[in-house]
Order: structure tokens, then sequence, then C-alpha cells
């Protein structure tokens, strides 16, 4: 088995898979699907979001500088590829697909009750980069679903299901299969490896 050369391009996956709200000046709600998307600092909490400009929803992002990642499901996977590949121009998603609509906490825009986790956003910086226009952007509210806490207060994503997409695919994540610092943390006496 050897390796090939293979045309340059963007292999970093799997990634999230996100619907994105965005409500323009007019009041207009629409989602988006984006998997072009990321962490991007700590402190302060920023991530990024990446769309076309010829994108129905991206004249809402250029002038309100507002959005909402809302993280999806297994039980959504249907909903979020319908909302990448039918336009809001033409339809009202929300009615479409049957998401739940509801009411963002710090910014105009609605989020998607049916998510797990819902991360309100205020562009920083809207970066041109070619294909698409990079949106940077300052988390300001996370609401998550308080069935997937427990009594110590974590919050178990995993039990909600979520999905990500890779090479044109949707996939569910299977099993874990360690917790960040497992190879090196020190095994407890008295039990077998």
């Amino acid at each position: 088995m050897g390796k090939i050369d293979f045309k340059p391009g963007n292999m970093l996956y799997p990634l999230p898979a996100v619907v994105v709200t965005v409500r323009d000046k007019e009041g207009r709600d629409n989602m988006i699907t984006v998997a072009w998307t990321g962490t991007v600092c700590t402190n302060p909490p920023m991530l990024y979001i990446s769309v076309r400009p010829e994108r129905f929803s991206y004249s809402a992002l250029h002038e309100t500088g507002e959005f909402v990642v809302n993280l999806t499901t297994k039980n959504m996977v249907k909903a979020t590829d319908f909302c990448g590949v039918r336009s809001g121009r033409d339809l009202d998603k929300f009615k479409e697909t049957g998401l739940k609509k509801g009411e963002a906490r710090k910014v105009n825009v609605a989020v998607i009750e049916d998510s797990p986790v819902n991360i309100e956003c205020r562009v920083r910086e809207e970066i041109p980069l070619g294909s698409h226009h990079m949106f940077l952007a300052d988390v300001v509210a996370v609401t998550v679903d308080d069935a997937y806490m427990d009594e110590r207060g974590t919050f178990h994503l995993e039990q909600a299901d979520p999905i990500v997409y890779s090479h044109g695919t949707y996939f569910n994540l299977d099993k874990a299969l360690g917790k960040f610092g497992y190879s090196v943390r020190k095994k407890k006496k008295g039990k077998k490896a």
C-alpha cells in the first residue's frame, strides 16, 4: 500500500453538519446547512462559518451580523440535508422541515428548539476568501437541552446522537474511543489493563 498524489482540496473530514439560522432586516427567518465551520478561540469564545455569497442566507448574515449555529442529530438528518439543498428564496424551511422555531436569548435570530445546542453569534469580521466568505464571530450565548445534563452538571452531547459530514455523506458517531488525555493517564492500582 502506498500514497498517491491527489488534487489539492479540502480533505479535512469529517466535519460537524450544523444548521445556521439567520434573520434578515425585514424579519424573515431562514436556515442554511453549513459544514465549513469550526472553533477559532476559547477566550474569548469564537467560531467561524463560511458561506458562498450567492446563497440566500448570505445577505442576512452580511446585513445583520448575527446568526445561530444549531448542532444537529440523527433525528434531524433529513431536515439538515433539506436546509442545504433547498433555498429560502422559494419556501419557508421551518414549515417544510417541521423543525420547531424558538427565539435566541442575545441575538435577534430564531433558534431550532429540536437542536441539543444553540450557539448564538455576532460577526466580528467578514473575510472574502474566494468561493466563500468567512464570518468570524464572537459566541455571545449558548443554550443546551437539559435532557442531556447529568446530576453533576455535565453535558452529554453524545447522548443526542450528533451527526457529522464527510465527502457528501452524513454519519452519526458510533462509539467513544477514549477521553482526552487517556493515552498518558496513569492506571489506577489494582485495575487490569
